[in-house]
């Protein structure tokens, strides 16, 4: 990658911190592309320079964010797959590092919560694809632990792939919001007990017996 390409690459980086913060504390209808430039440091024409208007740096913001979470939980579950882990354990290594991302990135991942809901947006069809990437990478995980019969058969892999990226989405923001004061380790074994028990079909290490008539694997 050439130096000019990697400054380019820099300064949208600023931009999307910037805009992210301001959109955040205030709205997207309310934020300017003077504010954003400011923000960031640069001059208003280098916003208009790397994005045709405020609009298009906030789908381009979203979509870079979303491909980032996605790119975590990929490399979590090969990661998992490396060391020879089973699959549930590629799941709860996705919860963990789903986690940490949005520890890192609360301000994105509250935009993109709140967006989620509205559907008179301009970048709503982006946000569908991006977050189906997402899930899709969940599935994949799933579909190969009821193949390897760790998973039950029964199990709905569309809703409940979709179901664990939410319940790591609302999860970590209350813990962001509401109750700071818990680690990431404390969040992550309550999840992980969850995941283990309703999904694995066992009890996670410590945990209390699966519920009645849930399924264990193999």
């Amino acid at each position: 990658m050439d130096s000019s390409s990697t400054r380019r690459q820099a300064t949208r980086q600023k931009l999307f911190e910037a805009a992210v913060t301001l959109i955040a504390e205030q709205g997207f209808s309310s934020t300017t592309v003077e504010e954003i430039a400011e923000r960031a440091g640069v001059a208003k024409g280098t916003v208009y320079y790397n994005f045709a208007s405020k609009t298009v740096l906030f789908e381009e913001l979203l979509r870079h964010g979303i491909e980032l979470l996605t790119a975590s939980l990929q490399s979590a579950a090969d990661e998992t797959a490396e060391r020879g882990g089973s699959h549930v354990d590629a799941l709860d290594a996705m919860v963990r590092a789903g986690l940490h991302f949005i520890a890192r990135h609360p301000s994105l991942t509250q935009l993109y919560v709140a967006e989620l809901w509205r559907t008179n947006r301009p970048w709503q069809s982006t946000l569908m694809v991006v977050r189906q990437q997402a899930i899709a990478v969940i599935e994949s995980v799933l579909r190969e632990g009821v193949a390897a019969r760790e998973l039950s058969e029964d199990i709905d892999i569309p809703l409940t792939a979709s179901a664990l990226f939410g319940m790591v989405l609302v999860a970590a923001l209350d813990w962001q919001s509401y109750q700071p004061e818990r680690s990431l380790d404390d969040v992550h074994a309550a999840l992980s007990r969850l995941l283990q028990g309703r999904v694995g079909g066992a009890p996670a290490q410590g945990a209390g017996a699966p519920a009645e008539g849930a399924r264990t694997p193999g």
